[in-house]
């Protein structure tokens, strides 16, 4: 919650009965973007008739809708309105180097990114479906009792360097989405997206960087810290350095790009500074996508 920003009654009604904070913030969060999907309808395995297209190779001949075809001169297919719910897991990077935020008025990465996690699982539960942690569950969890127990998960760090969840074995056919800085060897991203992609996994990527990260404003005598053991660095006019770094850190993004098109992943790029509730409509409508996709291609 920014300074100044008042609570609802609705917040202060959920504070009172002892709910996490960043649960109480995830489902405002969440609420205002269910507001955006809100009636939005996913092709798949239900039963309820959603709209007629024309053929396309690789459909089943059981689709084929031959009353409509037979008063035009082509083929078309009936489409029905997803019904099955999917299982999505999730990782967020709680790392030592997400604990940091450039102004004491933004959020920490590593708080951006609990939000951000904990909004998309309830959406994805308020929608039906199935949620877990990449490194907790083997299945995925309905039902909003769940969300709590992702709370109290996601405000307490993660171990040491744990910057990427491991290669876990995730069910085929599910979806991942890795919320992080992301700024690992890349390397490391490739052989963790390709691992899971190999395995039928598709997901997204949600790289959470702090403004004073991309922008790079330093000016003058700095000293670098690592947040990780990595060391420090004194640098005596950071300036110098501003040109060097921005053009490093947009190849390193531009190589995550790359990695999501090559695997048939998708990505979001946000900073802490701009307001959470686009990422996660576009975080949760790009889900909603893939799971259209991966139906059409069986």
């Amino acid at each position: 919650m920014s300074p100044g920003q008042g609570v609802s009654a609705l917040q202060a009604e959920a504070l009172g009965a002892g709910l996490p904070p960043l649960l109480v913030e995830a489902e405002r969060v969440a609420a205002t973007v269910e507001q955006g999907v809100h009636g939005r309808r996913r092709v798949g395995a239900g039963d309820s008739f959603w709209q007629f297209r024309p053929y396309r190779a690789g459909d089943e001949i059981r689709d084929i809708d031959w009353r409509q075809s037979a008063r035009s001169a082509r083929v078309f297919v009936r489409e029905r309105e997803w019904e099955a719910a999917q299982t999505v897991f999730l990782w967020v990077d709680r790392s030592a180097s997400m604990d940091y935020a450039g102004d004491r008025r933004l959020p920490t990465k590593g708080a951006r990114a609990a939000l951000l996690g904990l909004a998309l699982a309830s959406l994805l539960v308020r929608a039906g479906e199935r949620v877990g942690l990449i490194d907790r569950d083997p299945i995925g969890h309905s039902g909003r009792a769940y969300l709590l127990t992702l709370a109290e998960i996601l405000s307490r760090p993660s171990p040491p360097n744990a910057s990427l969840p491991p290669a876990a074995e995730l069910p085929r056919d599910c979806r991942a989405v890795i919320v992080g800085d992301l700024l690992r060897p890349e390397a490391e991203l490739i052989r963790l997206v390709e691992g899971f992609a190999a395995r039928g996994v598709r997901g997204h990527l949600v790289q959470v960087l702090d403004p004073a990260e991309v922008d790079f404003p330093f000016t003058g005598r700095n000293r670098f810290v690592g947040l990780e053991g990595e060391g420090n660095l004194l640098i005596g006019r950071a300036e110098s350095l501003a040109e060097a770094y921005r053009e490093r850190l947009a190849a390193h993004r531009d190589g995550v790009e790359r990695l999501a098109r090559r695997t048939g992943w998708t990505v979001i790029q946000h900073r802490t500074d701009h307001s959470p509730s686009p990422a996660l409509l576009a975080l949760f409508l790009a889900l909603a996508d893939l799971g259209q996709r991966s139906l059409g291609r069986r």
